[in-house]
């Protein structure tokens, strides 16, 4: 049973209760890995939790930068959240198809941004249509509501600052994604990357946050996923991840069991297992 905090994560019986509630604002944030075939804008129009709007992950990102869905530079996150009708003064629920899976990448971009009234939807769409709660295909009545953004740049980091990380042990870097990636033994879904991992991090695969049912572990299961693969929760925390999406649900997970001194790597490894100077482990070490 998930303790609702709408500063973090809440039950889809929280999300019912509050379904009608005028400032609410709800976000769609499905987003689906490179080669899935799938199309989340079409599958939003098709069906949708009522009121939502759909938060396309892809542009609502930093079109100078070659990586993909990097962060949006603060006006055009400013003037994106403006056009979706959402503002100051709003609680924001933010869901996805899978369960829980980019959504928390969304969760993660308005903390950045100084939003903290937001939280992901537990268990996400499948579960909402699994309890045969209502969906809709019709767009909802958007008006402009200015949203006032202060970015807290201590929850975000670079290349630069994960390397000098990784080579003085300064923080605690966790790798979401799954094991036989994390140890360079299978192929990375986007071309022309190294295998492997960022040396001194430590592999903790989203999958492992999670039930079965989709919805995110308790906190006492939480942190003994987290001591089973040595992670030093003293020391800041860093995450990462294929690209920056599932990093963050790492980043929730620490939310959830109080711990708040951690940072989303951006690049993640689209960056670092093409950028040529930087070292690369592989296997467990």
């Amino acid at each position: 049973m998930v303790q609702d905090d709408p500063k973090i994560l809440v039950s889809t019986d929280w999300l019912a209760a509050h379904l009608k509630d005028p400032d609410l604002r709800l976000l769609d944030a499905s987003w689906f890995l490179p080669g899935t075939d799938r199309d989340p804008r079409a599958e939003y129009e098709e069906a949708h939790i009522p009121g939502a709007r759909f938060f396309d992950i892809d542009d609502v990102s930093d079109a100078r930068s070659d990586l993909p869905h990097m962060v949006p530079p603060t006006e055009k996150f400013m003037s994106r959240m403006r056009a979706m009708g959402v503002g100051d003064g709003h609680q924001v629920v933010v869901y996805d198809s899978h369960g829980i899976f980019s959504a928390p990448r969304v969760w993660w971009l308005f903390k950045l941004m100084g939003q903290d009234n937001i939280a992901v939807l537990d268990g996400g769409l499948p579960k909402w249509q699994a309890e045969g709660r209502p969906v809709e295909d019709m767009p909802p009545m958007i008006r402009d509501r200015h949203m006032t953004v202060r970015r807290q740049n201590h929850r975000v980091r670079d290349v630069t600052q994960v390397a000098t990380a990784s080579k003085l042990g300064s923080a605690t870097i966790l790798d979401a994604r799954a094991t036989a990636r994390f140890r360079g033994e299978a192929p990375e879904p986007r071309e022309g990357l190294r295998a492997g991992h960022i040396p001194g991090s430590q592999n903790v695969p989203y999958t492992e946050l999670l039930t079965d049912q989709g919805t995110m572990k308790g906190p006492d299961d939480l942190r003994a996923v987290l001591d089973a693969a040595g992670a030093d929760l003293s020391k800041p925390i860093i995450t990462t991840c294929g690209s920056g999406v599932s990093a963050a649900i790492i980043n929730l997970a620490l939310e959830r069991i109080g711990v708040t001194d951690h940072a989303l790597y951006d690049g993640s490894w689209t960056e670092w297992g093409a950028f040529p100077t930087v070292p690369v482990a592989t296997g467990d070490a």
